[in-house]
């Protein structure tokens, strides 16, 4: 990204940029790697002199992705995913920001590691990466890592990936600690003492002889973490929630005026324990899928306001993890390339209106974070992607662009594709 990009407009667009409100037609105009102008007021501005105008034919223009729950292979797994083939996933799926989990090898726990990520990010990748730093040291779960020097070295947010802090007194020095700074503390909430199955239980698990992971799990780590947040003060981020009671206790924390926000991976929004059919071992995750009336409350949550980001979870896993009987298979799906066709499922469905849905993937994890991106107000990154909200298409695994193929979309058919993404100005992937 070193030469600046020849400017671009974006024409006859049905521009959303959730964090003005804006859905209505109009252009985006992009000069130096900046929005000039974005909305209808930019449809009667004319070309910047050398322009590329891109007729976008009535399809959407949006603030490119945000997606906060990454994890990525490098350094140790390169096998299953790198910086750089990460990437060309995320821009394939019209994200233009990750936010990638320290669970690596060496765990992303020192300074000196934060800038290697960032460096091979700035080498390798063709969108933008910000990594999240480990808040204990190894993601043991005991001793404290350096947040201060840890987030002066680019760390935008603390969490042992999908372990959690077992310990409460550990958690309360780490959210007192962190609140010094002003970090966010991200967190996978599991209790690990009652987490010990390998999917939901109930009936379904009872049916296929597997041990169930039982629903307060979570909830019991989701209740004691608001408490520890009440209690100091702490800038907390539920990063994974999956059930109802989880959902009512964010919901009541944030009547309370806590500074508490919840997440939810797209596979728990559009998938339940059902679809692990016949021991699928694609369909095998942390949290793992619950039931219908759990999944039908995580979208009432997220339309409601109480969940505010959705992420894909990304997680690959190559053969050697997956191939095996469900209950040895490793938890993890890859989820880049599918996030925005996944969601716009929501939307055909009519449980939730198009700007809600993609304020959940832009502005919001973008604020919570405090990256200046996730919008298109004049002077913002040109981080754009354009999609056709009604388009057919098929996830077929020879076309997944991830190192690993591990999607519990695999063949499944959606309805909205991207047509172009765009970083910093810079078209980065084109449908072709």
């Amino acid at each position: 990204m070193a030469d600046t990009p020849k400017p671009l407009v974006l024409a006859n667009a049905r521009v959303i940029d959730p964090a003005r409100n804006l859905d209505a037609p109009g252009s985006v105009i992009i000069v130096d790697g900046t929005v000039l102008a974005a909305g209808p007021e930019a449809a009667n501005q004319g070309a910047p002199y050398g322009a590329e105008i891109v007729d976008c034919r009535g399809a959407v223009a949006c603030p490119g992705l945000v997606d906060m729950c990454v994890s990525v292979g490098e350094p140790g797994h390169e096998h299953r995913e790198t910086l750089a083939s990460a990437s060309q996933a995320a821009a394939a799926g019209g994200i233009t920001t990750i936010v990638t989990l320290p669970e690596t090898n060496p765990v992303i726990d020192d300074p000196a590691l934060v800038d290697y990520i960032l460096r091979r990010a700035r080498d390798t990748a063709i969108v933008r990466v910000h990594p999240m730093a480990a808040l204990t040291r190894a993601m043991a779960g005991a001793e404290m890592t350096e947040i201060g020097l840890l987030k002066e070295a680019g760390a935008v947010a603390f969490t042992d990936g999908h372990r959690s802090v077992a310990s409460a007194q550990t958690m309360r020095r780490l959210m007192t600690y962190a609140r010094d700074f002003g970090a966010l503390i991200v967190h996978h909430t599991e209790d690990p003492t009652l987490s010990g199955g390998v999917m939901n239980e109930g009936l379904n698990a009872s049916w296929k002889g597997l041990p169930g992971i039982p629903r307060e799990a979570e909830i019991i780590m989701v209740e004691r973490d608001i408490r520890l947040a009440a209690l100091t003060r702490a800038r907390y981020h539920a990063n994974l929630i999956s059930c109802s009671d989880s959902a009512e206790v964010i919901r009541a924390a944030k009547a309370r005026g806590l500074d508490v926000t919840a997440g939810v991976s797209i596979n728990h929004l559009t998938q339940n324990e059902n679809d692990i059919g016949p021991y699928r071992t694609f369909f095998k995750m942390s949290p793992p899928l619950r039931d219908e009336d759990d999944r039908r409350a995580m979208i009432a949550a997220l339309a409601d306001g109480t969940i505010d980001i959705i992420v894909s979870n990304h997680d690959p896993q190559d053969v050697e993890t997956k191939r095996h009987p469900f209950a040895e298979a490793e938890d993890g799906a890859i989820g880049l390339e599918t996030l925005l066709a996944a969601a716009l499922r929501l939307y055909h469905a009519g449980d939730i209106d198009l700007v809600s849905l993609l304020a959940c993937m832009t502005s919001r994890p973008a604020d919570r974070l405090g990256l200046d991106v996730g919008h298109l107000s004049r002077g913002a990154p040109a981080d754009v992607v354009v999609f056709d909200p009604d388009k057919p298409w098929v996830l077929e695994k020879s076309a997944i662009r991830s190192r690993s193929k591990n999607s519990p979309f695999e063949d499944a058919r959606f309805s909205g594709r991207v047509l172009r993404t765009v970083v910093a100005g810079r078209t980065v992937y084109e449908y072709a």
